[in-house]
């Protein structure tokens, strides 16, 4: 496996279950580093795009999204309403049930000015992904479901990145049948990418994208190139984004075990 050279920044984000926002009971500064407490399962961060809130996830039953001021660490619930977008998402039969709506992978991208559009893995009452749309005009951002794109039967997306038309693509972590030492200790493939895009009926695998443990996914900024998180290989692989994928390098493996994978404004992964 070739080393690929991007510039890669390491983040290790720890939200705590314990407490809400200003109560320090278990939730002391470690050195430089502060904690936010409160949060559930926040699997994922993204920044609304040109403000200083972070949306985080929410990975238990009826968890939802967290709202999180990046300068005070202040948190809130954030709740969204349903606008189906039947149009874009003619397959998508309805709204996902807060009460059972699991967040776990987030991408945002920005599609207009205050106006960005969330793709969310989603688990829980279905397996899907869920399309919002994230207004920032006002004082605090507001979310709207627009619609969802359902993942094939028996498959659960783990994470999720977006193109400028529209289209999605999603990992599986693991597929039916394969577990997690033939990840990590085999190193045998277990995942791969699956792809969406506008006018299409569902999900297509991309063939030659499986890999032990496919994890986070991002994409280049000119859509050519895929970034996956493979957790087993502990590299960032690189595939050209066709069908079939062509591979075009990877990291060295690195010293922690990747999860998610964002690209930041500098071209940083």
């Amino acid at each position: 496996m070739s080393d690929l050279r991007i510039p890669v920044l390491l983040v290790l984000i720890s939200l705590g279950a314990a407490g809400c926002a200003g109560d320090q009971a278990g939730c002391e500064p470690f050195g430089d580093l502060e904690f936010v407490c409160g949060p559930v399962n926040a699997e994922d961060l993204v920044l609304a795009p040109g403000t200083d809130w972070i949306v985080s996830s929410g990975m238990s039953a009826g968890g939802g999204f967290y709202l999180v001021d990046s300068t005070s660490g202040d948190w809130s619930m954030l709740d969204f309403e349903s606008r189906p977008d039947s149009g874009a998402y003619p397959n998508c039969p309805a709204p996902p049930a807060a009460e059972e709506l699991e967040t776990h992978g987030l991408n945002v991208r920005s599609v207009a000015d205050d106006m960005s559009m969330l793709y969310v893995v989603g688990h829980g009452g279905r397996e899907a992904i869920e399309i919002f749309e994230l207004d920032t005009s006002g004082r605090r951002p507001e979310l709207a479901w627009v619609g969802c794109v359902l993942m094939p039967e028996g498959l659960a997306a783990n994470s999720v990145a977006s193109f400028a038309d529209g289209s999605i693509v999603a990992t599986v972590l693991f597929m039916p049948g394969t577990t997690f030492a033939d990840a990590v200790v085999e190193k045998q493939p277990t995942g791969a990418v699956y792809k969406w895009s506008p006018g299409e009926d569902g999900f297509m695998l991309l063939a030659g994208s499986e890999l032990p443990a496919n994890n986070g996914i991002e994409v280049s900024p000119d859509g050519s190139r895929i970034y996956v998180a493979s957790s087993g290989y502990q590299t960032v692989v690189a595939f050209s984004n066709t069908n079939p994928v062509r591979f075009l390098g990877a990291t060295r493996q690195l010293p922690i075990t990747p999860d998610n994978v964002h690209m930041s404004a500098d071209g940083m992964l």
